[in-house]
């Protein structure tokens, strides 16, 4: 906090720590404070010149007489100060309610520290301050130093809470942005490994070489049924439709047994290609950007 002396005379003055609008309204306090104290003392100097003026217009008197004066002079006394004490504590208090309705409009809270009202060097800091405030000679009262009441606060406040709403919302528009980005992001990633998974899709139908097991698979068939119809036509047959059957079947399995054999050694030498390797390779690292992207998507995502 930046604190300005509201002095205009080059000699070293105390301050309070505040900004000076604030620092002039605490000195506009201090001077009706200094106003009030000085009536209590006219008050106090005119209950021992009543006492003097009323009762001593004798050269001698007794003790009681004496006692009796002073029992007097100590009540007036006694109500007077304790009148002006209650009157400055309410006085405080409504200083004190000015300050609270101004925060409570923007929704502030303010905090005392009461132990502080005790502190000698604090106080030793403000009697500082008022002697060098209004002992100057060249002191010159400024126009924020007589005003009547406490200034509003309404404008200030006004343009610290729209900075603030634009501070937010430009935050709010950026990170809304980012979310578009990241989304589009996503949406690209995802269409790519679409596609990926398409192409490896036809490479491996490429590789099941589908084309021979069909036909092994129709020559199977028109074998079942020839088999079926020999038998039917003449039992005499049959054993050898049966044998023949079993040679069949030993030879299906032979042939499926070779077609194993050469989709393995197919895959193996395609597994060995760059092609297969390279597309391998990039599908994995689109596998890790989603999962990226997903994880990423789970922060802005709100919560049930």
């Amino acid at each position: 906090m930046c604190v300005l002396s509201v002095c205009s005379h080059p000699c070293p003055q105390a301050e309070l720590g505040l900004n000076e609008h604030h620092q002039n309204e605490a000195i506009n306090y201090m001077r009706f404070a200094r106003f009030k104290r000085g009536l209590c003392l006219k008050t106090v100097d005119s209950c021992f010149q009543d006492l003097k003026d009323s009762r001593l217009v004798e050269e001698t008197f007794t003790v009681d007489e004496v006692a009796d004066m002073l029992d007097g002079l100590q009540t007036i006394v006694h109500s007077e100060v304790e009148s002006e004490l209650i009157n400055t504590t309410y006085t405080n208090v409504l200083l004190l309610r000015q300050l609270f309705s101004q925060a409570e409009k923007w929704y502030l809270k303010l905090q005392t520290d009461i132990s502080e009202l005790e502190n000698r060097e604090l106080l030793e800091q403000v009697a500082e301050f008022e002697k060098s405030e209004f002992t100057s000679s060249n002191k010159k009262p400024s126009a924020e130093l007589i005003k009547p009441k406490l200034a509003p606060i309404n404008e200030g406040g006004s343009e610290l809470l729209n900075k603030t709403v634009a501070c937010l919302q430009e935050e709010n528009e950026k990170l809304k942005t980012r979310l578009k980005t990241i989304e589009t992001q996503a949406t690209a990633a995802l269409d790519e490994k679409s596609k990926l998974e398409k192409s490896l899709k036809d490479l491996q139908m490429i590789q099941g070489d589908q084309k021979d097991i069909v036909e092994l698979e129709n020559k199977v068939a028109a074998l079942k049924c020839q088999f079926e119809k020999t038998l039917s036509d003449s039992t005499a047959n049959q054993k050898f439709l049966e044998e023949n059957l079993v040679t069949t079947k030993h030879d299906l399995l032979k042939v499926q047994d070779q077609l194993s054999t050469a989709e393995k050694e197919l895959e193996k030498k395609f597994q060995q290609t760059a092609a297969y390797r390279n597309m391998k390779e990039i599908l994995t690292k689109k596998n890790e950007q989603i999962k990226d992207l997903r994880r990423r998507l789970s922060k802005y995502e709100p919560e049930d």
